[in-house]
C-alpha cells in the first residue's frame, strides 16, 4: 500500500510510513516530563511530531525514520501524535526521492539561469568575477538550502532563492531604469553564495549544523573575502570589486540582523529589499499553507508575528 503524501493528511487519520527528519529535540514540559519534538517531512510538506516519552531519544537530523500515529489538531494546524517510532532499514528499501523537500524547479535550470545573466553582463570586472565564484560553488550550489529552518529550507533552496530574487530584480531594473543592472544582478547572485560554507549540508539539502567558519565569520564575511580571492585571482583591482563587497557586507540591512554597514548606495539598498521581500513571501507561503481558512498561526519567530489565512472566496 503506497505511503499517504504529508500534503493529504487531515485531522484525526492514522498514518504509518517512513519521513525525513528536519530537526528533533528532547524538550520539558510544563508538568516536569521529557518528550520529543520533531519536524518530520516528505517532499509535499512538513508536519510537526510529538513523541509523549521521555525514554525516546532524538533522531539524528537528515535521517529518515519509520513512524506510526495519529493527526490531531493544535492552534489551526496539524501535528502528528507518534506512537511508534524506529530508525529506517537497509532492507525497507526507502526511497529517498519522496522525502526530501526541494524546490519547485529542476537545480540545472536555475543555476543556468544565473549562468547566462552573469555572462550577459556589460561590465567585464562584474561578469568575470561572478562567473569565476558561481563556477567556483557550482557543485554544492545543486543540492544546498538558504537556510536551516527558514526560508527555502529545501532542497536546491539556495538557487530557489536566489533565482526568485533575480526575476524580482529584473522587474526593479524596469522600474529603476538608471540603477546599474550588472551590478544589482551581480549582488543578488553573489549574496548568499558563501551559505555553501556557513552550513553543513547533506545532499538531500537537511542542514545537520554550522560549520567552524560559519559560526565564526558568517556568509557575509566568508563572501567578501571570496569576492578579494577572486579579484586577485582574475587581476582585477577596479572599483567594482569594493562596490560588491559592500553589497555583500551591507544585504542584511542592519546591524541586528548582521551587517556592520547600511547599504550606501542604490543598488546595494535594492539588493537588500530584494532579499527581504523574496524571503519573507517564501516564510509566509510556507506558513499560511499549513493553516485551514480563516484560522491564525501560532507565533512565528523569524516574522516576530501571527500570520492570518483569510476565507477563501466561497466562505465569505
Amino acid at each position: 500500500m503506497a505511503q499517504l503524501p504529508l500534503c493529504q493528511l487531515t485531522k484525526d487519520q492514522r498514518f504509518e510510513g517512513f519521513l525525513l527528519v528536519r530537526s528533533s529535540d528532547q524538550r520539558t514540559g510544563g508538568n516536569g516530563a521529557k518528550y520529543l519534538d520533531m519536524n518530520l517531512a516528505d517532499r509535499t510538506g512538513e508536519v510537526n511530531a510529538k513523541v509523549w516519552d521521555g525514554n525516546v531519544q532524538p533522531p539524528v537530523p537528515g535521517s529518515v525514520i519509520k513512524v506510526r500515529g495519529t493527526t490531531l489538531e493544535y492552534n489551526g494546524r496539524l501535528q502528528l501524535r507518534v506512537e511508534r517510532i524506529r530508525d529506517a532499514a537497509p532492507e525497507d528499501q526507502v526511497d529517498l526521492s519522496t522525502l526530501a523537500p526541494c524546490a519547485p524547479e529542476p537545480a540545472e535550470n536555475m543555476l543556468a539561469e544565473l549562468v547566462q545573466t552573469a555572462e550577459a553582463f556589460q561590465n567585464d570586472a562584474i561578469r568575470r568575477i561572478t562567473l569565476h565564484l558561481l563556477a567556483r560553488f557550482e557543485e554544492k550550489l545543486t543540492y544546498y538550502p538558504a537556510a536551516q529552518r527558514i526560508h527555502h529550507a529545501e532542497r536546491s533552496g539556495l538557487l530557489h532563492h536566489t533565482t526568485g530574487m533575480m526575476r524580482l530584480a529584473r522587474k526593479v531594473s524596469d522600474q529603476y531604469p538608471w540603477l546599474n543592472a550588472d551590478l544589482l544582478f551581480a549582488g543578488v547572485i553573489l549574496h548568499d553564495l558563501c551559505k555553501t560554507e556557513e552550513m553543513d549540508s547533506d545532499q538531500m539539502g537537511v542542514v545537520r549544523d554550522y560549520s567552524r567558519e560559519g559560526l565564526l565569520l558568517g556568509h557575509l564575511v566568508l563572501g567578501v573575502t571570496r569576492i578579494q580571492e577572486a579579484a586577485n585571482e582574475l587581476d582585477i583591482h577596479s572599483e567594482e570589486v569594493l562596490l560588491l563587497q559592500h553589497m555583500l557586507l551591507s544585504h542584511h540591512g542592519e546591524p541586528d540582523f548582521g551587517s556592520p554597514r547600511k547599504p550606501m548606495f542604490p543598488e546595494a539598498e535594492a539588493l537588500h529589499w530584494v532579499d527581504m521581500l523574496d524571503a519573507r513571501m517564501n516564510e509566509m507561503q510556507a506558513a499560511i499553507g499549513k493553516l485551514k481558512p480563516g484560522v491564525f498561526s501560532e507565533k512565528i519567530w523569524s516574522l516576530d508575528r501571527r500570520l492570518y489565512r483569510p476565507l477563501e472566496d466561497d466562505e465569505t
